[in-house]
């Protein structure tokens, strides 16, 4: 069973393919985690942010949960499912129910509709946490959310709970990372947020990053060289990275729609449809693309 402790290095949000009318394409979904699975990551996770999880139906959920559990067994990649529900005894069903079919770690987005009170939103991250025994990464997104959770507040779950893992993806993560070491050392960092501050975020004592998968292997080559020393190196590979994922996350519905179109670009699904509401590509943002694939030679 993994501990928080192993989580760390590249896991990615999975993109979730349909065809283009709308409804899931499972077929590319199975490609597209054959594809994950050998492009070097650590892990990934299902349903997040850049899933488009609040744009699936409940059995559409379970089938999506079911496959991926399946085709990634024994792939040596942790498979992680958030946890969106905005209800905490729904949470604790789901969380409870994603562990016993099998999955690796959970994460948790904490719950945001009609603005709960803090003390409703530790409790909901504490209800979760006692659910289950598997590694659970806490989420914090106040841009996505509107929801502000201080550092001390993380601190808190981190202390009472060891399986706690937590992705801070507030903009900028690094001094709220900092701040929140200080107070919990012991404690498991990621950053999403497309890897924006990855190198700052693994200076500051982070242990890995959640970025989108549709060119996964780029931040593997980047954490590679950092871990084996190579910062120059790591440094160099992320600045050319940068100006291109800092132009896509001026929206999170931006960059969900261009990671899908680069999948699509590769030939790892089938279409680039996301559903609505979603973002309309330019053709400037099309060439966009195409210049990046050729650029890193994905």
């Amino acid at each position: 069973m993994y501990q928080s402790t192993d989580i760390c290095g590249v896991n990615p949000i999975a993109a979730m393919p349909f065809t283009s009318q709308g409804e899931l394409d499972y077929s590319s979904f199975s490609r597209m985690l054959e594809h994950l699975a050998t492009a070097g990551i650590q892990g990934l996770t299902l349903f997040g942010i850049a899933s488009e999880f609040p744009k699936l139906d409940d059995n559409e959920r379970l089938l999506l949960s079911n496959q991926f559990l399946s085709d990634l067994r024994g792939s040596g990649v942790f498979r992680a499912i958030s946890v969106t529900d905005h209800s905490t005894e729904v949470a604790m069903k789901r969380a409870r129910d994603y562990q016993k079919r099998g999955a690796d770690a959970l994460m948790l987005l904490p719950p945001f509709f009609l603005q709960p009170s803090p003390e409703a939103i530790l409790h909901h991250i504490f209800s979760v946490l006692e659910a289950v025994d598997i590694p659970v990464m806490v989420q914090y997104a106040p841009g996505e959310t509107g929801l502000a959770i201080t550092p001390a507040q993380l601190a808190e779950v981190a202390t009472r709970y060891p399986h706690a893992v937590f992705k801070i993806e507030c903009n900028p993560p690094v001094a709220y990372t900092r701040e929140f070491l200080q107070q919990a050392p012991q404690a498991s960092v990621l950053n999403g947020y497309a890897g924006l501050y990855m190198l700052q975020m693994l200076e500051a004592g982070g242990k890995g990053v959640m970025p989108g998968c549709s060119f996964s292997e780029i931040y593997v080559q980047i954490y590679q060289r950092w871990q084996q020393g190579e910062k120059a190196a790591a440094q160099e590979l992320h600045q050319q990275l940068l100006p291109w994922i800092q132009r896509w996350m001026t929206h999170c519905e931006y960059i969900i729609q261009v990671e899908k179109t680069i999948l699509q670009r590769r030939g790892i699904i089938a279409t680039d449809y996301c559903r609505h509401p979603g973002w309309s590509l330019t053709e400037q943002d099309r060439l966009m693309i195409d210049s990046f694939i050729s650029t890193f030679a994905l």
